[in-house]
């Protein structure tokens, strides 16, 4: 008797586990599967090489360490699975702290930190002067053409920023009409 009770709660402990197996290993996946699961942020530097092998547009996501709404939106906007998803598909993303003290190396030139203004001079230049954070900046395959977007964008504000430009919708519809139409799609 007490021989089957321990037989029976091993194989009820062995069906558990058998039943438990491929829900983790769904949950775990495999490393892309995990990478797929974030934005790919990316430095200045690796910015640049990868242009020369495959142009695309940049969004460059402006935050300081102290600012509580870049952190809401990291936790809420920037890791929204379609956010993130529509991010990796059509931009290279590049998260970068305005008062970074470090040297940045970027088109061509070294931009420092600039103590009169608490910023790296390429966070002054990207947000056209205008020091706020968050600030979202869209650029160009050019580099050129800049766009900053300064606040916090919540998952629907951003899935018509990004699906205006990313979807070069930009080209053909006016901002003023492209908003009076949209309809947002992501959770």
């Amino acid at each position: 008797m007490i021989l089957t009770k321990k037989i029976s709660r091993f194989f009820s402990v062995v069906l558990f586990a058998a039943m438990l197996l491929p829900a983790i290993t769904a949950c775990a996946g495999d490393g892309d599967n995990a990478k797929d699961q974030e934005v790919h942020w990316i430095s200045f530097e690796m910015l640049e090489q990868k242009m020369k092998e495959q142009p695309r547009k940049v969004l460059v996501d402006v935050y300081t360490s102290w600012c509580g709404w870049c952190k809401v939106m990291d936790k809420k906007t920037y890791s929204n699975p379609q956010v993130i998803q529509y991010i990796n598909e059509h931009f290279y993303a590049v998260k970068f702290d305005a008062e970074q003290k470090e040297p940045v190396k970027f088109i061509g030139q070294t931009w420092e930190y600039d103590a009169s203004k608490k910023s790296n001079r390429l966070a002054a230049e990207l947000l056209q002067g205008r020091l706020s954070y968050p600030t979202t900046v869209i650029m160009g395959q050019d580099l050129k053409s800049v766009n900053p977007i300064p606040g916090y964008l919540e998952v629907p504000q951003m899935e018509m920023i990004l699906k205006y430009i990313g979807g070069d919708k930009d080209k053909t519809v006016t901002w003023d009409d492209w908003q009076k139409d949209f309809k947002a799609e992501w959770q």
